[in-house]
């Protein structure tokens, strides 16, 4: 299996977003580099980590090792997309074989579109295409097993969507899912969600349910070559609407919305297909016993 990654990656704190005053919604903005550069990090060695090629057993009694999850592992390649220099790439304490950058002009807030179209040309070359925001990280080895499980079942017409998480090491919640419902006609005019509901499987022995989210958005999709090409032939596949909650969130979930059903693992099943969301921003959002407070923290 080849699977080719997409990240659009942007850090410029005098950006003309912060004197907009919009610089603590997104972590691209803020002033310190730090933060951004672990989550990018920890983004891109997940990706080699779970998914890579170089795994191995240790052989204690012949001292050697033999290679590890050579039948499960896909092939990676990865696509960072940046745009005007405004990146933190040559910070990153990775070997700069692990990654392909493309620099773009493009306007920072659709790069997004532009990790598309690097999807798009390089149809046909992989049996998955996927795109991540920068701060998100891989940690199931089985994920795209799991998405080819699904679409074998239910078919290429829908969508599983990971459900975004943060972990805390102590405190009153471990472990917080992000993207729950929107009010409902956050989406209306993009999906209708009325269209089977619920799909239903058999997992390892395990029931697990799907359902069609009010908010679909994770920050990421992952495609199979069959919808990859399905998704290149629309008329909208690069329109760049952005009228999903804004540029950032409709570059990453407006236009699988509009072309697929999307689905997310129901609650009672989250973590059947997740994905870790760097830090604690959201999950610090929470007050025991008072209301959440608003906020983006992409």
């Amino acid at each position: 299996m080849r699977v080719l990654f997409t990240i659009a990656h942007y850090f410029d704190p005098e950006g003309v977003a912060v004197r907009q005053g919009v610089a603590q919604r997104y972590g691209s903005l803020r002033g310190d580099p730090r933060p951004r550069l672990a989550a990018l990090a920890s983004c891109l060695a997940a990706l080699r980590q779970v998914f890579g090629e170089r795994q191995c057993l240790i052989d204690i009694a012949r001292r050697t090792t033999v290679p590890a999850n050579a039948a499960l592992g896909p092939s990676v390649d990865v696509v960072i997309c940046t745009t005007r220099g405004h990146h933190l790439l040559d910070r990153l304490p990775l070997d700069p074989a692990d990654f392909e950058h493309r620099a773009t002009g493009a306007d920072p807030w659709l790069l997004g579109f532009e990790c598309r179209t690097v999807l798009r040309d390089r149809l046909g070359a992989y049996d998955y295409y996927a795109y991540l925001e920068d701060d998100l990280i891989a940690r199931d080895p089985w994920f795209f097993r799991k998405l080819a499980w699904f679409n074998a079942r239910f078919g290429d017409d829908a969508l599983l969507q990971p459900n975004r998480y943060e972990t805390a090491f102590r405190g009153p919640l471990r472990r917080v899912y992000l993207d729950g419902d929107l009010r409902p006609g956050a989406t209306e005019r993009f999906q209708d969600v009325s269209d089977r509901p619920s799909l239903e499987g058999s997992f390892l022995d395990r029931p697990v349910r799907f359902a069609r989210p009010l908010n679909p958005h994770s920050g990421c999709y992952a495609l199979n070559a069959s919808q990859m090409r399905a998704w290149t032939e629309r008329e909208d596949f690069l329109d760049r609407e952005t009228r999903f909650v804004g540029p950032l969130e409709s570059a990453a979930t407006l236009g699988i919305m509009r072309a697929f059903r999307v689905y997310k693992p129901a609650p009672e099943h989250a973590a059947f297909l997740e994905i870790e969301h760097f830090g604690n921003a959201f999950l610090n959002l929470i007050h025991p016993g008072g209301p959440i407070e608003p906020g983006n923290s992409g």
